[in-house]
C-alpha cells in the first residue's frame, strides 16, 4: 500500500529545533516516501519535482552559469530546446549533437533515451568520460528498460507524468542523482524556488510505481509487435522504435494524410502527451513545426489489445 496522504502545509518543530519536515515548500512526508522508492529504481537520490519542466530547469539553472554550454541531443524532446532556448537571454548557450556519437566540449550533457520522437539511443559509452556532468532524459525508457546512473551518467530526468505515474492524472517531474552533494544543491535550488512537488500527486506516484513494470512489459510487447505491423503497411514510409518501451513514432506521406489518419482512429485517441494506460496519436508537426517530417506521426502504445490497436490503426491508414 502507498504511504498515507499527508496534505499538511507545516509540521511542529521538535524540541524548539526544524524537524525532518517544517514546511511543504521544502518536502513533506509523502514526497520524501515517494522520492526514496524512485530513488531505489533508478540507483540514486531522487527529488521531486512540480513537473518535468521544472525539474528540467531546476537541473539547469542549479548547476549551469551564463556563458557555460549545454551539449543537447538532437531530435529529443522539442519542450526541452524551447526551455534552453528561453534560458539563451541569461547567457545559457546549447548546441544540438548526434547522441550516437562522442558529444561536443560542454559544461553539461544532456542525453535522451530513447528520444522523442526520433527514437535515437545515446552512446552512453562515449560519453562516460566527458568532463563535464551527463544528464539522461529517460522518461520514455522508465527505470524498467534503461538505468542511465549505471551508464555512466550523473543525473536521470524524468517526466514522471508520463509512464511512472502512468494514468494521465498527474503533473510531475523527477530529478534522480548518483553524487548526494548534486542532490543537495538541486534541493537547496527546489527549496528557495518552490518548484517542489505536491503531496497528492506525489501519492499517485506511489500507487503507480508497484504497477509500472507490468504496464511498461505491457506496452512493450504490444508497441514491439506493431512496429512490425506499421513497417509492412504500404502507407507508411518509415517506422522508429528503439526495440523496447511503448513509444514509438512512423512517417505517412505528407502533413495532411497525418491529419487524416490521427483524425480517423477510434480507440486510439487523438491527444498529446504519452505513457498512459490509453493509447493516443498525434501528428507532432503541430507542435515542433519542421523540427519533424510532415508526416510524423508519434504513437503511445496503452493497456489495450494489440490487435484492437491494429485494427484501429489500419483502418485508418487505409481512408487516410
Amino acid at each position: 500500500m502507498p504511504a498515507p496522504l499527508d496534505r499538511s502545509s507545516t509540521w511542529p518543530y521538535e524540541d524548539g529545533e526544524v524537524g525532518a519536515f517544517s514546511y511543504s515548500r521544502f518536502s513533506s512526508p509523502t514526497a520524501a516516501h515517494a522520492e526514496q522508492a524512485l530513488g531505489e529504481l533508478d540507483g540514486g537520490e531522487a527529488l521531486l519535482f512540480a513537473s518535468g519542466t521544472a525539474a528540467a530547469l531546476s537541473v539547469v539553472l542549479a548547476l549551469c552559469s551564463p556563458g557555460e554550454t549545454i551539449a543537447l541531443a538532437e531530435g529529443g524532446y522539442y519542450g526541452t530546446n524551447v526551455l534552453f532556448r528561453e534560458l539563451s537571454r541569461w547567457g545559457l548557450r546549447y548546441v544540438e549533437f548526434d547522441q550516437t556519437g562522442e558529444p561536443p566540449d560542454a559544461d553539461l550533457v544532456w542525453l535522451e533515451a530513447p528520444s522523442n520522437p526520433f527514437l535515437s539511443m545515446p552512446s552512453f559509452e562515449l560519453t562516460a568520460t566527458h568532463r563535464g556532468p551527463v544528464l539522461c532524459d529517460s522518461t520514455a525508457a522508465t527505470p524498467v528498460h534503461v538505468r542511465p546512473l549505471d551508464q555512466g551518467c550523473d543525473l536521470v530526468l524524468h517526466s514522471a507524468t508520463k509512464f511512472l505515474t502512468g494514468h494521465d492524472d498527474a503533473l510531475l517531474g523527477a530529478v534522480v542523482c548518483k553524487d548526494g552533494s548534486t542532490a543537495a544543491r538541486l534541493r537547496e535550488f527546489r527549496d528557495r524556488t518552490g518548484a517542489v512537488a505536491a503531496p497528492d500527486v506525489a501519492w499517485l506516484l506511489l500507487r503507480s510505481l508497484p504497477t509500472l513494470e507490468l504496464r511498461v512489459e505491457r506496452q512493450t510487447e504490444t508497441a514491439r509487435g506493431l512496429a512490425e505491423r506499421l513497417g509492412g503497411h504500404p502507407k507508411v514510409e518509415q517506422v522508429r522504435y528503439p526495440g523496447f518501451g511503448g513509444l514509438l513514432s512512423f512517417d505517412v506521406v505528407d502533413a495532411d494524410t497525418a491529419r487524416r489518419v490521427e483524425t480517423a482512429t477510434r480507440l486510439v485517441e487523438n491527444r498529446t502527451s504519452l505513457g498512459g494506460v490509453t493509447s493516443r496519436i498525434e501528428a507532432r508537426s503541430r507542435w515542433e513545426g519542421d523540427r519533424v517530417p510532415p508526416g510524423l506521426l508519434r504513437l503511445s502504445v496503452g493497456l489495450e489489445a494489440g490487435d484492437r490497436i491494429w485494427a484501429d490503426l489500419e483502418r485508418a491508414l487505409e481512408i487516410a
